[in-house]
């Protein structure tokens, strides 16, 4: 019976430790009374979301904390109000809000016993928030919506004035009007058939994922609420060097309007809404 007990107990041991070492820790830390973040703790942060925007992640939870100095009422609300600024991180820079389970504020932390000259530095790392990010283990299989044809074979087919076009593999850096590298092939082929496509005139119309309501999402490199628009303008852009004439095209942000519903990643798009298409028949 002791033996079972004893085999019981390291098997909880076990599953517990290698629960801990799947889930992802940060901190940021914040200056005295504040709830803002600032310039490097921001950084940081994104740097950390750049970390883990590939992971399929099954919860977040955010916990806020403050130094004990302030009476616990204010603290409670300080913490609260850094746990909240965070949520606006993630939400601000299409993190799926839908996965964060928990923002609470946890009020101080309790100075324990150390060196009178240790005081400030203790204080210091306890006016944080603790960031946990516990991914699915392991990672689920999800694939993207299949469509009857791609999108080359849409643009070649025959189009009409109202079609709209999701421009498939069309994929942007998280948080960043960039274009990924593997995506660029795929934007060349499509801008060449456009170039051929003289008879259609068309807006690009630039879309972002997560954000709360239907507001913009923060441009990483610009710190501008617009990443819509930032989007729609590079595909835009590459499209005119690439010889479609700016006459036939325009481009528009979207924001967060049109959610396809699924998974978060597959709202950040770009689609081709067809605004006149010459009649041939």
């Amino acid at each position: 019976m002791n033996k079972l007990y004893v085999i019981f107990l390291f098997l909880i041991s076990l599953y517990s430790s290698y629960s801990q070492h799947s889930n992802l820790k940060h901190q940021v830390y914040f200056e005295t009374d504040k709830f803002d973040v600032n310039e490097t703790e921001y950084s940081r942060l994104l740097a950390f979301l750049y970390d883990i925007e590939n992971l399929d992640i099954e919860k977040v939870s955010i916990y806020g904390f403050t130094d004990d100095r302030g009476s616990d009422d204010y603290n409670l609300i300080l913490s609260q109000q850094r746990a909240d600024a965070i949520k606006t991180v993630f939400s601000n820079n299409e993190f799926d809000e839908s996965v964060i389970t928990n923002v609470d504020g946890k009020g101080e932390v309790l100075l324990k016993v150390v060196k009178q000259e240790d005081i400030h530095k203790v204080r210091g790392l306890n006016r944080k928030v603790e960031i946990i990010v516990q991914p699915f283990n392991p990672p689920r299989k999800l694939e993207a919506p299949k469509e009857k044809l791609t999108t080359e074979e849409k643009l070649k087919g025959k189009l009409k004035a109202g079609d709209r076009i999701k421009l498939e593999n069309i994929l942007f850096k998280t948080g960043y009007s960039i274009l990924l590298p593997e995506s660029i092939k795929t934007l060349e082929d499509i801008s060449n058939i456009l170039v051929e496509r003289k008879d259609v005139y068309f807006t690009i119309q630039g879309h972002v994922c997560c954000t709360m309501g239907s507001r913009d999402a923060i441009d990483r490199k610009t710190k501008k609420r617009n990443l819509s628009v930032a989007r729609a303008k590079y595909i835009y852009d590459y499209m005119a060097k690439k010889g479609v004439s700016k006459r036939r095209m325009k481009f528009v942000g979207m924001r967060r309007n049109f959610p396809l519903g699924g998974e978060p990643k597959f709202d950040r798009r770009v689609e081709i809404l067809v605004t006149y298409a010459e009649d041939k028949d």
